[in-house]
């Protein structure tokens, strides 16, 4: 059934067939605001820049982290050396004991330049002793086989100096072995006591090392040496030695063996009874030294602070290796020396 007076919009000559409808319009732009709302954000405009922006804040933020971490580090490390080094220089200190006490240094190991036994350490704990008021004697710990001549003489002089300046008496107490270069310093003091069996003397001077020239001629190998001076290869190993050289480090010898009996005479005095093997290098036990005059009497530390000081307190003045220097030395100080030690090619004076 046909409506009349219904209006058929295609009939209308204004209506354009071609234009979507309002509603075909409004339902198709639906699915477009839905999926606009559902876009991952990383696939909109200038994702990458922000991205990178953000990796960029983070590595910086690392990077702040980790120097705060190293600065914060390295400040410790320095905390913690000031704090050795201050810690040292107070022990070195030497600081005034009013009470009556022995003073004990102790003369251990090889006497070296460089060592526990060095004059360097040794007169330093000397001095310290012999300047506190409250010390009313020094006492020398000996328990060495000897060492260094020149080192031995610096003690002995620095010895000698401090007992006429501080008018205090030394005594030398023996332990193991008091030998060579030992015995050197023990001479200086006073009066020297010993265990029966300790090993006392080997007043003499050597100088050792090696020659390998014969090796070397059999395995073919030719030392190629270049000097300026006649005498500049003198000692080296892989060179043969002449009979003026071999006078010439014999006539160093005895000129030292020299100084050295000088030292032990003056020390000693009339108490020594010479013979004609004292001088040798032969050393002695304890109780033969003391028949001999190289020692004056059987006795510990303790006894000698007890019965000889009268003063049963001891107190060591010892100068020993601390803390930051033990340490320089494992982080390479050590290194360093032992390398310049390895190339030393001139044989040592005991």
């Amino acid at each position: 059934m046909n409506d009349s007076n219904r209006n058929d919009p295609y009939d209308d000559p204004d209506y354009d067939k071609n234009r979507p409808s309002a509603l075909a319009g409004s339902a198709s732009a639906a699915p477009e605001n839905i999926a606009s709302r559902n876009v991952d954000p990383a696939l909109k405009p200038g994702w990458e820049r922000a991205t990178l922006e953000k990796l960029a804040f983070a590595a910086l933020n690392e990077q702040k982290a980790t120097r705060r971490w190293k600065t914060f580090v390295r400040l410790s490390w320095l905390a913690f050396f000031v704090f050795l080094v201050w810690f040292a220089m107070q022990r070195s200190t030497a600081t005034s004991v009013s009470t009556p006490h022995t003073a004990v240094v102790e003369i251990k190991g090889e006497i070296a330049a460089g060592a526990d036994a060095s004059a360097e350490f040794v007169n330093a704990a000397l001095r310290a002793a012999f300047e506190d008021e409250g010390a009313k004697a020094v006492v020398l710990l000996i328990n060495s086989p000897g060492g260094s001549p020149v080192q031995a003489g610096m003690m002995s002089d620095e010895i000698l100096r401090l007992k006429a300046k501080h008018k205090k008496p030394v005594y030398a107490v023996v332990e193991e072995t008091c030998a060579s270069a030992a015995y050197y310093v023990a001479a200086s003091a006073d009066q020297i006591f010993v265990d029966k069996a300790s090993i006392v003397g080997s007043i003499g001077v050597l100088m050792d090392g090696f020659g390998f020239t014969g090796l070397m001629d059999k395995v073919g190998v030719e030392r190629r040496l270049l000097t300026a001076g006649d005498n500049k290869g003198f000692l080296d190993p892989f060179s043969p030695q002449t009979e003026k050289q071999r006078a010439y480090a014999q006539t160093m010898l005895d000129q030292i063996h020299q100084q050295f009996i000088t030292v032990v005479k003056a020390g000693r005095g009339k108490r020594l009874k010479e013979t004609p093997d004292m001088f040798s290098g032969l050393f002695w036990t304890g109780q033969q030294a003391i028949e001999l005059g190289l020692a004056d009497n059987v006795g510990s530390l303790e006894y000698v602070a007890r019965e000889i000081v009268k003063t049963e307190e001891i107190i060591d003045y010892t100068r020993r290796e601390n803390v930051a220097e033990k340490l320089a030395k494992r982080f390479g100080a050590a290194i360093g020396d032992g390398a310049i030690r390895s190339l030393k090619a001139i044989p040592s004076i005991r």
